[in-house]
């Protein structure tokens, strides 16, 4: 669906919540409570609004938008039960045509990763590629919980905006 701001101004709580629930992965309650903030002036004040509702959640709350995310180039991926978003996201960086050793290293990082911190690796793919997800990966790992944590929210947000841009019309 591709709507203008004025479209999703006008739009009622469940409209709204159907138009962008999809920016946050598995997580519509974020564009949920931000209907009320409406009218939005632009496309990044609407985005800011989202990560203000986002980061005024409980911990719990930003526990499980974390936790939502799938692995990259995961079980779920090969299974084909990403998100529409999630596998173009993860194809743009090539995790997609993973196979052999480079598929079983994202899967030995990936559980250590979640081993230490509880919740999956997160990067917006779309910004970065293989190469600069598995330094990533390999150099987040050494973060404090809370570093990463933050970290996390913060690659959502980049992840949030630019599945926002897609959905609305210049």
């Amino acid at each position: 669906m591709s709507l203008t701001l004025s479209d999703l101004n006008a739009l009622d709580e469940a409209a709204f919540t159907a138009a962008l629930g999809h920016l946050f992965e598995h997580s519509p309650w974020v564009a949920r409570r931000t209907h009320a903030k409406r009218p939005f002036a632009d496309q990044v004040t609407l985005h800011a609004a989202l990560c203000a509702t986002m980061h005024a959640a409980t911990f719990d709350e930003k526990l499980g938008l974390v936790r939502a995310h799938p692995d990259l180039a995961g079980r779920l991926a090969r299974q084909d039960q990403l998100t529409a978003e999630s596998t173009r996201e993860q194809a743009s960086a090539g995790l997609d045509v993973l196979t052999g050793a480079g598929l079983a290293e994202f899967q030995g990082l990936n559980d250590a990763y979640k081993s230490r911190f509880g919740f999956p690796f997160i990067i917006c793919a779309r910004l970065n590629d293989r190469a600069s997800i598995l330094a990533a990966m390999k150099s987040r790992v050494t973060n404090g919980p809370e570093v990463e944590f933050r970290t996390a929210l913060g690659e959502i947000e980049k992840i949030a905006w630019l599945r926002l841009r897609d959905t609305l019309k210049e």
